[in-house]
């Protein structure tokens, strides 16, 4: 197909597929003359990966870009596979070393092994800094709670990655993150409206 027909495939502009292929996003098509391409099935797949990566999941071009290279040429490792994901996609937080000794103490509180250099690491120390600004009551024993919760849901997680081949678990990762994350973040508010509703107005009461 050529790039006008790509482009209606894929729900985007022509400019956008034009974007994408310079910055390396796109593979580039077939050629077919000095001006113009073939593409096929495989780029309309890597289009909704890219919208979904940069659209839905927010990403930056260059982070985008990290992580669909890791499709491309995936580590050997499933295991590796799912931390290169992790600090492709991000974000980038930097964290005092106090902080990220606190991160790290807490996660070997938990018994889980995890990267030394991991992304999340200084996502969590700035996390806790953030909590303790505010004065969150019972910090200790919420996030004691919420490491347990964590821990049944990687659970799920990686039990789903597919063993297929290290392409496709670094496309479940990425995508399943991007995705996954903010749909947990709305099944939480969703369920705190529900518990708050029990506690404070009753059974009785019909929610508006």
């Amino acid at each position: 197909m050529r790039i006008s027909e790509l482009a209606r495939r894929a729900g985007v502009p022509v400019g956008t597929v034009k974007y994408y292929l310079r910055e390396g996003l796109l593979p580039a098509g077939t050629p077919t003359s000095a001006t113009q391409a073939q593409y096929g099935e495989e780029h309309v797949e890597r289009l909704a990966l890219i919208r979904v990566l940069v659209g839905t999941g927010g990403l930056t071009v260059a982070a985008a870009r990290a992580a669909l290279q890791m499709i491309d040429a995936p580590a050997p490792s499933i295991h590796e596979v799912i931390g290169t994901a992790h600090q492709a996609i991000g974000p980038e937080v930097t964290a005092e070393p106090e902080a990220l000794d606190r991160a790290r103490s807490l996660v070997e509180a938990q018994g889980w092994q995890v990267a030394c250099d991991s992304p999340a690491l200084a996502q969590l120390a700035a996390a806790l800094d953030a909590c303790d600004a505010v004065g969150i009551p019972g910090m200790e024993r919420l996030v004691g709670r919420y490491a347990a919760v964590a821990e049944q849901l990687a659970a799920f997680d990686v039990a789903a990655v597919p063993t297929t081949s290290p392409a496709d678990a670094v496309r479940f990762v990425v995508a399943g993150t991007v995705l996954l994350e903010p749909l947990l973040l709305a099944l939480r508010r969703l369920a705190q409206q529900d518990a708050s509703f029990r506690r404070f107005e009753g059974p009785d009461v019909t929610p508006g």
